[in-house]
């Protein structure tokens, strides 16, 4: 029998970010160290309080250590116009049982990095605790064999502004820090959770025929999403960002179209902060665009996943559920 592959995952836990911690929660081969919490979709405490939550709907033990409060430069700004003020479809889930670790998220993400080589880091939430870690700690960075980032739009629209997904924007002084850094990054950009990624009515309906409190809870506290979903985009059905990154993260081969480049972050445009500029073309290392990507020739690559596939993230869904 394999030994699992250990996981840590750093979540600004809502909705959708929930079922991707379910994913894991009940995958066999998937030994989670940690969960580590950051302000994002709702502040930190609340976050927290569903990180706990939702363990505790798996039937786990997993540590989950809260992390930093606010952005690196900035004023933390929610999303609970998306997620609903508790970031979990205003259902009143009761107070978990629970208890978060004392240790600092931050602490907990160098020490867990320094102790496990090959470990897979699975990035829902802004950048913030990973940008602290690797701040003081960038050795780290050695230990780590994949960091799958749910985070940007690679050549496409946004999400909470016409440039920039909302992991990134919330913090993007933490997302350029993380992508200059010598991090594995494989980018899941929200793009891949869009039509036909998303669940459709019937395929709701046929997860809460499961009839299991995962499948009905996975339902339930995306309530507030999915009418937001229709507002945002138009399009109908359950778009679920984290859980589209956390199916990568299980199974790199539902990545079906990806290719290596230099990424940058906008930092300093009120038009386009946060936006992920992806150098497609692979033009950056042109002497004329020395001064905005600085170092370029030497700096690592990140792994853009284009497209997946879609009936085979779905299949691992529907099985973490049942």
């Amino acid at each position: 029998m394999k030994t699992p592959r250990p996981f840590l995952i750093d979540t600004d836990t809502a909705s959708d970010d929930a079922v991707a911690l379910v994913m894991a929660l009940r995958s066999p081969d998937v030994d989670v160290k940690a969960i580590t919490v950051v302000a994002g979709n709702v502040a930190l405490d609340q976050a927290t309080t569903n990180a706990l939550y939702t363990t505790e709907m798996c039937g786990s033990n997993v540590p989950v250590f809260p992390g930093a409060e606010k952005p690196l430069a900035r004023t933390h700004e929610d999303a609970s116009w998306f997620h609903g003020r508790d970031g979990m479809g205003n259902q009143n889930y009761p107070a978990p049982h629970r208890k978060a670790q004392d240790i600092n998220a931050i602490d907990a993400i160098i020490d867990i990095a320094s102790k496990t080589p090959g470990l897979t880091l699975v990035t829902l939430g802004p950048l913030t605790n990973i940008a602290l870690a690797l701040s003081r700690a960038p050795q780290i960075a050695t230990n780590i064999s994949r960091c799958i980032v749910m985070g940007g739009a690679p050549c496409c629209e946004g999400n909470v502004t016409p440039a920039a997904e909302y992991n990134i924007w919330v913090d993007p002084e933490a997302a350029r820090l993380v992508f200059r850094s010598q991090l594995p990054i494989e980018m899941v950009g929200w793009q891949l959770c869009r039509a036909p990624a998303t669940l459709s009515d019937e395929e709701m309906k046929q997860i809460l025929a499961l009839n299991t409190p995962l499948a009905r809870f996975a339902i339930d506290c995306n309530r507030t999403a999915i009418e937001s979903c229709r507002t945002q985009t138009c399009e109908p059905g359950l778009a679920l960002p984290d859980p589209v990154a956390m199916a990568v993260a299980l199974d790199s081969t539902i990545a079906t179209s990806k290719s290596d480049h230099l990424v940058e972050i906008e930092t300093t445009s009120p038009l386009t902060r946060g936006m992920t500029v992806v150098d497609r073309l692979n033009v950056a290392t042109d002497e004329r665009n020395a001064a905005e990507w600085p170092a370029g020739k030497s700096r690592r690559r990140s792994t853009i996943i284009w497209q997946i596939d879609i009936p085979r993230w779905k299949q691992l869904l529907f099985s973490r559920l049942r």
